[in-house]
């Protein structure tokens, strides 16, 4: 990526997610550092970016993707996923570790933060909790920290025995790193392809009960209590669950949930709308109206603390197939944000202030990272945007090497046109 030192952003509006507010500057980069904020700013010896009625934030970050490097890169890799991810507004992703091998010694965290080190998106690896992600052993996780990893999961396997999860939320908060877990218990739906309720009947369909997603939660609020250590709730999609978080928020236990972009936008019946397309299989699957609808009042009030998308790219070889042969997953960086704008902004469940809170600030505080910030003498790492444009999203938006997405055709509200971090300046304008 050509470097892009000296930069000037004229006409946009300032948004501080921390605050909510709002202000009118121009902003002047060079070397790749925020070196003046003014109302104007002349200047002829500079690239000039015009961003009237744009706003600029602090760089977002996804702190849910799987980057498939290494030992999957046919499906996508750290270069072409950090590519989805600034196409969709993101400067920063942390990437989870069912990798091959996966991310469970120091010489896989350090070769992720190696491949990624010149490239204009952050990559945060997510280590894993147990050897080979088997649930027998715990990795060695102080060893993991000091190697860049900033959370431990073994995501996709989620840890089914009460007592690892109890020593590795020990272990995990001697070092302040929070335990993110798939919430499943696998006796419950561990042959499932879709959501257990009237559209799995109706089809058929071997289905994933609400119920396994919850159970799983139960157990590790519990530990959670019981230790101190922080429980991240990875990708949360019932009503239930949402209930259960909120309850031990009020009761001090330290949890802390997000939400992808799929689970406030689509249902199950979206299965049987598009006669089984395995694009809409995921996991957690597709749940109901009212699990979606649970998912938006979690967000309003401040329930589920971050936006994800869980971006999980599949060669189409792998897609198109039948229903129940398909693997789990779909892209979710390119749209994240006009998803969000068209179901949660114009509705009017959240702000812009407050959803862009929840791809900024919250992420990285959960994960224990500094926060940008768009002040004199910081490195610029910013995010372009707006919350009104109105857009097809279409094939040759895909930035990722698979295509396996349910959103081409859709209307998406709200666009970022572009980002700046690592010196580097990317703009998405086709």
């Amino acid at each position: 990526m050509p470097q892009t030192p000296d930069l000037l952003l004229h006409g946009g509006t300032l948004l501080d997610p921390e605050t909510g507010t709002t202000r009118r500057a121009d902003v002047l980069i060079q070397n790749g550092t925020i070196t003046q904020i003014a109302e104007t700013i002349d200047r002829d010896d500079v690239p000039r970016y015009d961003c009237t009625d744009k706003m600029l934030s602090p760089g977002w970050m996804d702190m849910h993707v799987h980057l498939r490097e290494p030992g999957y890169e046919y499906k996508e890799t750290i270069a072409t996923g950090c590519k989805a991810a600034a196409f969709g507004g993101f400067t920063a992703v942390a990437c989870m570790p069912n990798t091959d091998p996966p991310i469970h010694t120091r010489d896989v965290v350090e070769f992720i933060i190696e491949r990624a080190a010149k490239l204009p998106v952050d990559v945060y690896p997510i280590a894993c909790v147990s050897k080979q992600r088997a649930g027998k052993e715990l990795t060695e996780m102080g060893d993991l920290v000091d190697g860049g990893a900033v959370a431990f999961s073994d995501d996709g396997s989620p840890v089914q025995s009460a007592g690892l999860m109890r020593r590795a939320l020990e272990y995990a908060s001697m070092l302040d790193r929070p335990i993110i877990n798939h919430m499943e218990e696998l006796t419950l739906g561990t042959k499932g392809h879709m959501n257990e309720g009237d559209v799995s009947t109706r089809l058929g369909m071997t289905p994933v009960p609400a119920l396994s997603e919850e159970l799983m939660i139960a157990r590790d609020l519990l530990l959670a209590e019981f230790t101190g250590g922080h429980l991240h709730v990875a990708h949360i999609s019932t009503a239930k669950a949402v209930q259960l978080v909120r309850e031990a928020k009020a009761n001090g236990i330290p949890v802390t949930t997000e939400v992808c972009t799929h689970h406030f936008t689509l249902t199950d019946e979206a299965v049987e709308h598009t006669a089984f397309s395995t694009d809409t299989k995921m996991h957690p699957p597709l749940r109901t109206a009212a699990d979606v609808a649970a998912m938006k009042e979690g967000l309003r009030d401040g329930t589920i603390d971050a936006i994800c998308t869980d971006h999980a790219p599949h060669a189409s070889f792998e897609k198109e197939v039948e229903f129940i042969a398909a693997p789990f997953g779909i892209l979710g960086l390119e749209t994240a944000w006009g998803l969000t704008g068209r179901e949660l902004i114009e509705p009017g469940v959240l702000d812009v202030a407050e959803a862009v809170h929840k791809l900024t600030v919250a992420p990285r505080q959960i994960l224990r990272l500094p926060v940008p910030k768009i002040k004199k003498g910081t490195p610029a790492n910013l995010t372009i945007f707006d919350a009104t444009t109105a857009w097809t999203f279409e094939s040759r938006h895909i930035q990722s090497k698979s295509r396996n997405t349910p959103f081409v055709g859709d209307q998406m509200i709200g666009r970022a046109w572009a980002v700046y971090n690592k010196g580097q300046f990317v703009k998405n304008d086709g």
